[in-house]
């Protein structure tokens, strides 16, 4: 019993060094296998699991996941250690366990991930617990008084917390977004000055420029992409098939614009919506060049095998953004080049775009098959974020968006929506596909109150009162929030 106690914790000992050794050299990459099991078992999942994960769970669901995959690359290596055991045993051979548990860990994970190196240092790591383990046994410890195969668990838990101490100090700086030396532009300069003198001052409440940008996607681990190796492909029903290089692109006439995403997963009041200035070229040009007429919609793709269909009217608008803030596109942001589509929800704004295929006829795309229908235009939506209090007033305060829509006005009221005011809204900034930021002052009321909002579009056209729920066509309807008198 006690035999097959401690090869089982040496074996998962093992599993634990071989998933430090991996994130040692590629940190958190698709090239480590934790990340890739987490994406694969998120793109497995069937429509349901994946709703719930997003409806309910949110950003919970996404850690989640990760955790899934941590436990399945630890629980697969240590499987493989034990199978390296089991063949020392009946090969009476110490040299075996460590040797099999390395080569097996090694063609298990290049096989899984088509990255050598990586896979090279976790069968490396998990030998070297294997090997080690018996040796601080019998020596280190063999003067403790314990049995022999407690004495191996110790040295196999050790060496693995050493390992993971050290592969852990050699990965956390790889793989993440590397902040860009922001490009000398004048114009982006000029834009991001005129958020800030428009931003309205209350506390809480974000700039309209955003200080932190939400991402969503269907990895646990963003792709890592060269800007030399990168081409967007342009296929399908057009006149000539072509390729467009990231230095082609950038050679473009670009400009500078403002654009606000929002994602059609998020809660009504989450915080899934952000803005940012961005470096884009319009895809006018492209589109001309590729002899696109009346065809009926495009299909985008992405490096990590993304998809998204929506129609060609919508492209029309579009652009390929390659800066943001004036810096390169962050990895987590579609880093070098992502696709923007004005008005439309976050999820056809593809990152990490490498092919545009023109169709003749409808198909669905990657959420479409999973029972989503968010590819268009976004609800408008009044959020309610902020909320100051000086003596005895208050003042509330939140972002409102309606796509390409535009918003005229934001209706505040604080008595469960009995009686409407408007809020003040902050200066419009240049651009059809932006949010607006509202505040509202008033005096208490001395008692806990509701506050509802609501927006207005351009041509003022009420946002709709009904709530909906996120799935499967985004989130609508009025905004509340209980607040203390």
């Amino acid at each position: 019993m006690e035999s097959a106690r401690s090869s089982a914790v040496t074996a998962l000992a093992a599993g634990v060094a071989a998933v430090a050794g991996s994130f040692a050299v590629v940190g958190f990459t698709p090239a480590f296998l934790p990340a890739a099991l987490a994406s694969a078992v998120a793109r497995l999942s069937p429509g349901f699991l994946l709703t719930f994960a997003i409806t309910v769970l949110g950003d919970l669901g996404k850690l989640l996941n990760v955790v899934l995959g941590f436990s399945l690359a630890t629980g697969l290596f240590a499987a493989l250690a034990l199978f390296g055991i089991a063949v020392g045993r009946s090969l009476d051979s110490t040299v075996a366990p460590p040797a099999v548990t390395a080569a097996a860990v090694f063609g298990t994970t290049t096989l899984l991930t088509g990255a050598p190196l990586p896979a090279l240092t976790s069968g490396l790591a998990a030998a070297g617990v294997m090997a080690v383990a018996p040796l601080l046994g019998s020596g280190l410890l063999a003067e403790a008084s314990m049995s022999p195969g407690r004495r191996r668990v110790l040295g196999a838990v050790g060496s693995a917390l050493t390992v993971s101490g050290v592969g852990y100090a050699l990965g956390a700086g790889r793989g993440g977004d590397a902040t860009s030396e922001p490009v000398d532009d004048p114009e982006v300069r000029s834009l991001l000055g005129e958020a800030r003198d428009k931003s309205l001052s209350i506390d809480g409440l974000e700039p309209l420029v955003s200080e932190r940008f939400f991402t969503v996607d269907i990895n646990a681990a963003a792709p890592t992409i060269d800007e030399e190796e990168w081409a967007l492909s342009v296929t399908g029903d057009v006149d000539e098939q072509f390729e467009v290089e990231y230095d082609e692109l950038t050679a473009m006439e670009s400009r500078e614009v403002f654009s606000t995403l929002r994602c059609v997963g998020e809660n009504l009041n989450g915080k899934k919506m952000d803005t940012a200035v961005w470096t884009a070229v319009p895809l006018t040009d492209i589109i001309e060049r590729a002899g696109v007429s009346d065809n009926c919609c495009v299909m985008l793709r992405a490096a990590d095998g993304y998809y998204e269909e929506f129609p060609i009217d919508a492209l029309r608008d579009g652009m390929l953004a390659y800066r943001m803030n004036g810096r390169s596109l962050p990895r987590g942001h579609g880093h070098p080049v992502r696709a923007l589509i004005p008005g439309h929800w976050g999820e056809i704004n593809v990152k990490w775009v490498t092919e545009m295929e023109i169709l003749e006829e409808e198909v669905d795309g990657y959420w479409e098959e999973k029972g989503w229908h968010g590819t268009g235009p976004v609800n408008t939506v009044a959020k309610l974020h902020a909320v100051e209090r000086d003596g005895d007033q208050i003042t509330v305060g939140g972002h409102t968006y309606a796509g390409t829509r535009g918003i005229s006005a934001v209706e505040v009221s604080t008595d469960g929506g009995g009686t409407w005011n408007e809020a003040t809204l902050s200066e419009q900034l240049p651009g059809d596909d932006v949010w607006r930021q509202w505040g509202y002052e008033y005096e208490s009321p001395g008692e806990t109150h509701e506050v509802v909002v609501r927006a207005r579009e351009t041509d003022g056209t009420l946002q709709p009162r009904e709530r909906s729920n996120a799935y499967p066509s985004g989130p609508t309807g009025w905004v509340s929030q209980e607040i203390d008198g």
